[in-house]
């Protein structure tokens, strides 16, 4: 499994309506999320700074990817843009982490 990290900005004041437009996701985005191999995303929110950090697992880079090409993707970038710092294709602007360290429950010992 490969762990993603990144972080996004949220604009001022849209907390509310970032959320509320997550809450439900749509069950074709999670769907399409689910068929390209990502598991385990979450996104919280830094509120002083409106900072997004985002971690995702997913099973391979290429598919990834690919995400970002499906129409479902595309539909809520478009939906998502009014609520944060975008790119000119309306993707949200994101700042990768390079992982430094991680330890897993195989490696912790009492």
């Amino acid at each position: 499994m490969i762990r993603k990290a990144f972080v996004m900005q949220l604009n001022v004041d849209a907390e509310e309506e970032y959320r509320k437009r997550h809450n439900p996701i749509w069950p074709e985005l999670a769907k399409t999320l689910q068929e390209h191999g990502v598991h385990n995303y979450s996104i919280f929110l830094e509120k002083q700074t409106g900072q997004l950090f985002a971690y995702a697992e997913i099973e391979d880079e290429e598919r990834w990817q690919m995400i970002g090409q499906t129409e479902v993707c595309q539909r809520w970038w478009n939906y998502m843009a009014s609520l944060m710092k975008t790119n000119p294709d309306q993707s949200p602007v994101a700042i990768q982490f390079q992982e430094m360290f991680h330890l897993n429950d195989a490696m912790a010992t009492d």
